[in-house]
């Protein structure tokens, strides 16, 4: 009886050993994948960063200004062609609004008038 039971744990020692070293190997695949990705990341920031400092470079007035008078025939801009918002036109009604041209026509003060049964 006492070999069976040395040969069981023996057994038992090994699948341990097996199950540590499969951890111990999976946990060093996923630190080695985990690094990659980091590295990854730390290029497409990179990128980002130069990317951000090429469209900050291309989109400067005084760049866009210069390749705007160079390449376009725009007039330039007078102050005096501006003009207030007063002498904007009046908002057009919106057609078809029968109830709101009946309360426009009537008096404000004369309202129980119109409705019919009120007490004048």
């Amino acid at each position: 009886m006492g070999r069976i039971l040395n040969i069981i744990v023996v057994l038992a020692l090994i699948g341990a050993a097996v199950g540590v070293y499969r951890v111990k190997y999976e946990s060093t695949l996923q630190a080695e994948r985990i690094a990659k990705l980091r590295g990854e990341i730390r290029k497409e920031k990179e990128a980002i960063a130069l990317l951000r400092a090429e469209w900050s470079q291309l989109s400067r007035p005084d760049r866009i200004q210069e390749l705007a008078s160079r390449h376009l025939a725009l007039k330039s801009f007078e102050l005096d062609r501006l003009d207030k918002l007063d002498k904007l036109p009046e908002k057009p009604k919106p057609p078809g609004d029968p109830i709101g041209d009946m309360i426009e026509e009537m008096d404000p003060l004369d309202i129980t008038s119109s409705i019919p049964g009120a007490v004048q």
